[in-house]
């Protein structure tokens, strides 16, 4: 099928991208890399011995960072619908994080241990129609804070991929009720015409749990 002008736009753009030619340079699978090293860089999020859970991780760029900077001692999760190539230090699965299954799977490799950060960088498919794809923006972000609500240590963080439009205050609105301190992040690396940031929860307040009403302070399982 022949490209359109605009794919063909964004390829020639893609390949003049500085980032895009810094992480073949380096060696790193996509130019994402980057975002989470400004990010970490700052807040010190990935550190020795901590486990790691990335969600939507393919190709792989951010559990590639992760996987270095937890050892020694770490372990890093990566779950994706995508097939992705082995990763030293990572241990992937592969299916919808939502599902029963792969939680299973999942839970079984975690031993009953408590995560230390939750990453996101999922973005959904593009439709085209700006009003659906920030919807389903907003609903991927909440299924993911849900998960890391569920895994998460007392020290916890959560890091994910939102964007600009309607949806984001209420979704900012549910991270400042569900952590005790959050901040927003605009990283070089994030193209200027894209209104993505990414939002940093940290240290996760008691949820309630729907079997005890608003009184409950449990932090129950997603």
């Amino acid at each position: 099928m022949a490209r359109t002008a605009s794919s063909k736009k964004w390829l020639r753009e893609h390949e003049n991208d500085t980032y895009v030619q810094r992480a073949r340079k380096d060696g790193y699978r996509s130019r994402a890399i980057y975002k989470l090293i400004e990010i970490d860089d700052k807040d010190r999020l990935l550190r020795p011995g901590a486990i790691v859970v990335d969600l939507g991780a393919a190709p792989g760029s951010w559990s590639q960072l992760a996987a270095r900077r937890v050892q020694p001692g770490g372990r890093v999760y990566a779950l994706d619908l995508l097939p992705m190539e082995p990763l030293a230090g990572v241990e992937f699965v592969l299916g919808d994080f939502t599902t029963e299954s792969v939680l299973r799977d999942l839970e079984a490799r975690l031993g009953g241990r408590r995560v230390d950060l939750v990453l996101s960088d999922m973005a959904p498919n593009i439709s085209g129609v700006a009003s659906m794809d920030q919807a389903r923006a907003v609903d991927l972000a909440e299924l993911a804070l849900e998960f890391a609500l569920g895994r998460l240590g007392p020290e916890g963080a959560f890091l994910v991929k939102t964007f600009q439009g309607a949806g984001h205050p209420g979704f900012r609105q549910r991270m400042l009720e569900s952590f005790e301190t959050v901040a927003s992040r605009k990283p070089a690396a994030s193209r200027d015409r894209s209104s993505e940031q990414f939002m940093l929860g940290r240290r996760p307040r008691a949820q309630p749990d729907p079997e005890q009403g608003e009184a409950g302070n449990a932090t129950g399982k997603f």
